[in-house]
């Protein structure tokens, strides 16, 4: 006789398959993996990040990126506590994989304090619990690292963060980044994109609104080699007009009330109500292979 929580798990994974594949181009209909839904609904994820599921759809997601039992994942930039590590390492856990995530690079002379805590901080969160999340392993990633293993990875997830390379400092940081996804995954691995998405036009060189256009993504893929497999439409929200007054952290979950790196205090007048009915920010949801 089977478990009643393993029929319900199934149940749900059923009623989630037909969504994998929702208004997506080209990608087909990806039946819904009963671990994933399982460790989507785990109870070490808590309220604040299940409520996000609604605008971040990880079971429909990963299922579309194309996340396999028995990978060996590499989460881009993850923070203390990151959404997607406590989703990806107990999957991995749970199925034969390897869990790895990028890091401050302890290599650095010049790594600030700031920095050093925050990388003990994210893995002293996830050691205490071996038994969600098994082993959590962490690689050095930053300006001036050397590059990560080659050949080493299944599947690559960065997660908003192609802003962050436009803004960089250090000219060549967007091409630099595309090649060392293309050159740590095995042949047929998966580089999975999630970012703000700008209207299509003219590019910002420096993506001041934290938004992107989905064509300069696909063509820094491109020139690192990727092939675009997909591009799918789960994580659209076309409520958001994309002219808000502090960029895209004018939105949840940031709702900044002032200027991004301003160092000012929030205002406390601000009305954040109607950004709290536009949601999380429209998002490309894109897949890459090697």
């Amino acid at each position: 006789m089977r478990h009643p929580r393993n029929v319900a798990i199934a149940a749900l994974a059923l009623a989630l398959a037909p969504l994998a594949g929702q208004a997506a181009h080209h990608e087909g209909k990806a039946e819904a993996d009963p671990v994933l839904v399982e460790v989507v609904a785990g109870d070490w994820r808590d309220a604040d990040a299940k409520a996000r599921d609604r605008y971040r759809h990880p079971v429909e997601s990963l299922s579309f990126w194309g996340l396999k039992p028995g990978m060996t994942v590499l989460e881009i930039q993850p923070g203390s506590q990151s959404w997607w590590t406590e989703i990806l390492a107990p999957y991995a856990k749970r199925t034969g994989g390897a869990f790895y995530a990028t890091g401050a690079d302890l290599e650095n002379p010049e790594l600030s304090d700031g920095a050093r805590k925050s990388r003990a901080d994210f893995e002293a969160h996830y050691a205490a619990r071996p038994d969600v999340y098994g082993t959590v392993n962490v690689v050095n990633w930053g300006l001036k690292s050397k590059p990560l293993p080659r050949e080493k990875f299944d599947f690559i997830l960065t997660a908003r963060s192609v802003h962050g390379w436009m803004r960089s400092p250090s000219p060549g940081m967007v091409e630099k980044t595309f090649e060392e996804f293309y050159g740590a995954l095995k042949p047929g691995g998966i580089l999975a994109v999630e970012q703000h998405r700008a209207n299509p036009g003219p590019q910002d060189p420096k993506a001041e609104s934290g938004y992107v256009t989905e064509a300069y993504v696909i063509e820094q893929a491109e020139k690192a080699g990727f092939k675009l497999a997909a591009k799918s439409e789960i994580n659209a929200n076309p409520k958001d007009t994309k002219d808000h007054p502090f960029g895209v952290w004018t939105l949840p979950p940031a709702l900044r009330s002032t200027a991004y790196g301003s160092g000012q205090d929030a205002d406390p007048g601000f009305d954040h109500s109607k950004y709290l009915a536009i949601g999380e920010s429209d998002r490309m949801t894109l897949k890459f292979v090697k």
